[in-house]
């Protein structure tokens, strides 16, 4: 899914998310982010109009890959977006059905899926979303997603270890300080960071994004 712009090799995959303007994109691609996630879901503090931003999104390099953010559109909606040129992938973030991923699956729209992990039971019998890439995040507070608390990363490795054919990004209350410790735990394809390099909702902080990448980019070192 991602890894069709990540070349093996070069570390750990790092998301940056809830990109809403060009200069935070710039921030991210030149510290060396992989990818950048824009946030289509209305509700959300860091949601952008993916059609008013299309002309700075279209103009960031290509190698990078752009990601949007949905939660529970409907399959029109889906496809509309996974239509524009400037979107490589789709990251499903609701409660999407297994029978929903295949339809996407069968149609040949590249998307990952989002899970929410609450507790130990969270991973317990995980359907088949038909992609081979996943996204953990944590669910807290009845909110999933962007609420800057981690969950207990052996969760997150157990899941691994018994799905070694899916690719694992971890997300979830990752900062600075504590990215290092969670890939060292949990071993993921990749890791997902949003509230953690933020100087507000929506707004990146230059010095943690620099300092983020570069602590990912350590602990891939060594776990490799």
């Amino acid at each position: 899914m991602f890894a069709n712009k990540f070349k093996a090799g070069s570390g750990i995959f790092i998301k940056v998310c809830g990109i809403t303007n060009q200069a935070d994109a710039h921030v991210a691609i030149e510290a060396g982010a992989t990818a950048l996630g824009f946030n289509l879901v209305p509700k959300s503090k860091r949601y952008i109009d993916v059609d008013s931003a299309a002309a700075w999104i279209e103009s960031l390099p290509h190698q990078v890959c752009k990601v949007a953010i949905m939660a529970n559109p409907s399959r029109e909606q889906v496809q509309r977006i996974s239509r524009l040129s400037f979107i490589d992938a789709i990251q499903l973030h609701g409660s999407e059905s297994p029978k929903f991923c295949r339809q996407l699956s069968d149609v040949g729209i590249c998307f990952a899926k989002a899970i929410p992990v609450a507790n130990s039971r969270s991973l317990a019998d995980v359907p088949d979303f038909s992609t081979d890439t996943v996204v953990l995040d944590s669910a807290a507070g009845g909110q999933f997603g962007g609420t800057g608390k981690a969950f207990p990363w052996e969760f997150a490795r157990e899941f691994a270890l018994k799905n070694p054919n899916l690719k694992m990004i971890l997300a979830g209350g990752l900062n600075t300080e504590n990215v290092a410790a969670a890939i060292e735990q949990a071993r993921p394809f990749g890791v997902d960071v949003t509230t953690g390099v933020e100087a507000s909702p929506g707004r990146k902080d230059t010095r943690l994004v620099k300092a983020f990448v570069n602590a990912v980019r350590q602990a891939s070192g060594r776990a490799g």
